[in-house]
């Protein structure tokens, strides 16, 4: 193998080496469980946690917006694949079906979310809409939706927001809890909770952005 060759391999392989490396960090460590938030809020009980009491994954991860939570909170009550999609990276989300077309406006036909309503992830996969506690928090829920049973789990996606101390600013802490039905599909969820942190990072990080836009 000759220097070029060798440089070329180099530089292909290097983004894989760091995913690969990331990736089996964040399995050793969970740190992918905790993005942003803190001890407190991952030990926390919050409302919504009480629909899968046996949950035996949990994610958190959270944010500080410079926004009152009344700012922030039309932007989470729009969320959904047929909505506002979900703030993230579109272009992933699209490549695995998930048909999202993503605003970066407040709509105010979709303001108003109930709890029964449908969730939708992709065209033929919703959750349910189980909790609606405005601007405090937004519960959805594979219990009651259209999920394929065929995922291996049970899920609950919560969104709660708080006011900082200053009461200026608000804290937002996503949620995710999973109730697996065995051994592959606690390990298989676990993987995916690398990807789902990623996506999660990028949604606070817009949510963030648009909020304190329009505040």
């Amino acid at each position: 193998m000759d220097r070029k060759t060798r440089i070329t391999v180099a530089l292909v392989a290097a983004p894989v080496v760091m995913v690969t490396t990331t990736a089996a960090a964040f399995l050793l460590t969970g740190a992918h469980r905790r993005l942003g938030a803190t001890s407190d809020e991952v030990g926390a009980t919050l409302l919504g946690d009480d629909i899968l009491p046996a949950a035996d994954l949990q994610n958190d991860h959270a944010t500080t917006i410079a926004a009152p939570p009344s700012a922030v909170w039309p932007w989470i009550a729009q969320l959904g694949q047929d909505k506002a999609g979900f703030y993230s990276f579109e272009v992933l989300e699209n490549a695995i079906g998930s048909d999202v077309q993503g605003v970066d406006r407040i709509v105010p036909e979709w303001q108003h979310p109930q709890v029964g309503d449908p969730f939708p992830l992709a065209p033929d996969v919703a959750l349910r809409v189980a909790v609606v506690d405005p601007p405090h928090t937004f519960v959805a829920s594979s219990v009651g939706g259209t999920a394929p049973s065929e995922m291996g789990f049970d899920f609950t996606w919560a969104f709660h927001l708080s006011p900082t101390p200053d009461g200026a600013g608000t804290r937002l802490h996503v949620r995710e809890r999973y109730r697996t039905s065995g051994r592959a599909a606690h390990l298989a969820t676990e993987a995916t909770s690398i990807a789902s942190a990623i996506m999660t990072a990028r949604m606070l990080q817009q949510i963030r952005r648009l909020a304190t836009a329009s505040a």
